[in-house]
């Protein structure tokens, strides 16, 4: 089996448009949530709390013709991927077109916004709004597809579309091309856009924060007195590599990745199963051959749902089987859906490599019914580990966890 490593990487998110800047936000401990007027306008939804990314704009190349097949989340996984391959110093690269780079990449849905193209043909009974571009932005897998078409890869594609783990199991798919010997390089992550129908599918369930007057006070992830999730939007992008090759060009290596998990949960369409949960963690600590007892930081998926937050910490205590130091960025950037696998991973090597771990912002007192785990609160941590675990769970009873070994 191959070795992989991480020689590039990119987020765009509400915690700003690149890494550092993302970075420079975790440090000043507070969220990106906020109240948002325009949400006044549906009637019956409860919450009218977001978290966007500030002030994106597709760089000026990102002309009509490049743009026409892409929505609001192909442009944001597209340039995503681009600013992850400058940063891996592999633009311009023929490997990224002769077959030995692919492409592993997800998002809950299309865009959204095409779909009302197709919408508007069934009650107007007219043709006008559907143009040749409007299913490619509404398929499931135009992330992945507008990747490979815009960077003309000729490897694998891999559509990743489970939901709110379509980020990590890109990453996790690609790792495994990559290991196995499929592929070379892999572009790997998931993206997501901010629409109100998202919103509304979690306001339905009861599962969206109502804190309208306080934005800046939820989600809060594991505190006794949480009452939902916001929803947010970005892009992460990882490019994976061969370690013998990124070695040969003389790659900077961020991390490697080191173990893989993923269950299903077989019982539920949208309750957490905490067994199944369980079980991914344990599928990912074996695949890197390591006991829980060296893994020094948990990123948690930690949405501040009721069940989810319960069902995690729990499931994550009965592996570790003790106080292991845990937070959950969604306290910074809300839920960014099929983004957060991604944005979330890259965060966290960021984070080892720094040797700074975020607090779980909002987090005051940890619920009784959760897990008995070390949650890092009011101030970040500095912690310095080889091993770290981020975790990621979706509808659809889909469950990943992603190992990484930060080099010394």
């Amino acid at each position: 089996m191959r070795r992989v490593v991480v020689t590039g990487m990119s987020q765009i998110s509400p915690l700003g448009l690149n890494r550092e800047a993302a970075f420079e936000k975790l440090l000043s401990m507070k969220n990106c949530v906020r109240y948002m007027p325009e949400l006044e306008v549906y009637t019956r939804l409860n919450t009218k709390l977001a978290a966007i990314v500030p002030d994106f704009k597709a760089p000026a190349h990102f002309n009509r013709k490049v743009t026409r097949t892409m929505g609001r989340v192909g442009i944001l996984s597209v340039v995503s991927a681009e600013e992850a391959l400058q940063d891996a110093g592999l633009m311009g690269d023929s490997i990224i077109t002769d077959g030995r780079t692919g492409v592993s990449y997800g998002s809950s849905s299309g865009s959204l916004e095409s779909i009302i193209d197709f919408y508007s043909m069934m009650v107007e009974k007219e043709v006008r709004t559907v143009t040749s571009g409007s299913y490619v932005k509404m398929m499931p897998q135009t992330t992945a597809v507008n990747i490979s078409l815009y960077f003309k890869t000729t490897g694998r594609l891999i559509p990743s579309s489970t939901a709110c783990t379509s980020g990590s199991m890109g990453i996790g798919y690609a790792y495994e091309a990559i290991k196995n010997g499929y592929e070379t390089v892999m572009i790997a992550g998931g993206a997501d856009e901010l629409h109100p129908t998202q919103i509304a599918i979690f306001d339905t369930l009861y599962a969206t924060s109502q804190m309208n007057d306080s934005p800046e006070l939820t989600p809060k992830p594991f505190d006794k007195n949480r009452d939902g999730l916001v929803i947010g939007e970005g892009a992460g992008t990882m490019i994976l590599e061969e370690y013998e090759h990124a070695k040969k060009r003389g790659a900077k290596i961020y991390a490697e990745v080191v173990g893989f998990g993923t269950s299903t949960d077989g019982t539920h369409i949208t309750s957490p199963n905490q067994e199944r949960m369980k079980s991914a963690l344990e599928y990912a600590l074996k695949d890197a051959e390591l006991s829980p007892d060296e893994i020094g930081y948990v990123n948690a998926h930690g949405t501040a749902t009721l069940q989810g937050d319960v069902a995690e910490s729990n499931a994550t205590y009965e592996v570790f089987k003790r106080a292991v130091p845990i937070s959950s960025i969604k306290s910074y950037t809300g839920h960014t859906l099929g983004a957060c696998g991604a944005v979330e991973a890259v965060l966290s090597v960021d984070m080892a490599r720094k040797k700074w771990f975020c607090p779980t912002v909002n987090l005051e007192t940890v619920d009784d019914e959760c897990g008995k785990l070390d949650y890092i609160k009011g101030e970040g941590r500095e912690i310095k580990t080889p091993y770290i675990m981020s975790n990621n769970f979706a509808f659809g009873g889909i469950n990943t966890s992603l190992i990484f070994k930060i080099p010394e």
